[in-house]
């Protein structure tokens, strides 16, 4: 086991070296942040003082360098556009964004699971077909269109929720929340669906094919032989293979979800890391902009390693092959 974890500590520190250089040597070519910081009429002097202070005029890979060191500590520089340290606003946006991103998978996981195993055991029924009609939505129509969709019914036709913005936050140290106010929770609730959709209609699906195929098995054919009943075998043997690969899977989406915020970020306003990231992309601010990749791919590599250190523990036949490759 623990030569399992150094194996995958050391790819992670691999991939997150990558993300950074790339991260970092692409954003050196999106802009000029010189040119947006200053006026038309700035001279060339001024142009070449402010890229000297902010360090631009050195080579490329003395900056990574600086870069990489930095962000070893925890300082991803100064803000372009704010002016001010990268990784406070990032800790002032990261609550928004976790608490978005926790509920919408939260979301996924309580419906799609659910819906997934009474899809593959009343594959039959009328119920069971609506379902999986309607889940093709989730995986047809992008995220936007869905929140505008979900915005044009519940806040201008009904006005029942608020279309942007994330409502009324309390203070608990460092972490502001939206979940102890009406209007914080009511402000989650279109943002978190709109997240939400297409991982709950993919886990569903995942789920129905994953219990199709065990109630296929041998074992389940021995278990109905044994007599056991219905809920024992759908339950006890067949749902609890079924989440193997759904911890998998569910792990993994999670990064997603978190990746693909921005866009419901974007719509719904909601003040988090997403929507900081795309005011840094229209201002060329390349630090906010490294810092939030590199976050991202942390979450990634963190998320994954977790999800292989469960699916490890989980299925013993990896343990197996270990031992056995071990001797």
């Amino acid at each position: 086991m623990l030569a399992f974890i150094i194996q995958r500590l050391l790819q992670c520190a691999l991939v997150m070296i990558a993300v950074g250089f790339i991260a970092f040597s692409l954003f050196n070519f999106v802009g000029d942040p010189v040119s947006l910081m200053l006026p038309p009429e700035a001279t060339t002097a001024d142009r070449d003082e402010v890229r000297k202070s902010l360090g631009l005029d050195q080579p490329f890979y003395v900056q990574f360098v600086k870069f990489a060191g930095n962000a070893l500590q925890g300082n991803f520089g100064i803000s372009l556009r704010l002016g001010r340290p990268v990784s406070q606003l990032l800790i002032e946006r990261l609550p928004a964004t976790l608490e978005l991103s926790m509920t919408a998978a939260l979301l996924a996981l309580l419906v799609g699971i659910p819906m997934g195993v009474y899809t593959a055991l009343k594959r039959d029924s009328w119920l069971s077909r609506f379902i999986l009609t309607i889940s093709l939505i989730g995986v047809s129509l992008p995220s936007f269109l869905i929140g505008i969709f979900l915005i044009l019914i519940f806040a201008v036709w009904l006005g029942w929720l608020p279309s942007f913005g994330r409502g009324d936050t309390i203070k608990l140290g460092l972490w502001s929340t939206g979940f102890l106010t009406l209007s914080g929770l009511k402000a989650l609730i279109l943002p978190a669906i709109t997240l939400g959709l297409f991982q709950m209609t993919l886990i569903l699906r995942l789920v129905r094919s994953e219990m199709l195929e065990v109630l296929r098995t041998d074992y389940i054919k021995f278990a109905r032989a044994r007599g056991l009943t219905n809920n024992a075998v759908h339950f006890g043997h067949a749902l609890k293979n079924t989440l193997v690969p759904v911890i998998t899977i569910a792990g993994l989406q999670l990064g997603q979800i978190i990746a693909f915020a921005i866009i419901t970020e974007t719509v719904f306003q909601w003040p988090g890391m997403g929507l900081l990231f795309i005011q840094a992309v229209q201002f060329a601010d390349i630090p906010v902009m490294a810092a939030y990749l590199c976050l991202v791919g942390f979450i990634f590599v963190f998320l994954n390693l977790i999800v292989d250190m469960l699916y490890y523990v989980v299925d013993p036949r990896l343990r197996a092959e270990r031992s056995g490759g071990g001797h």
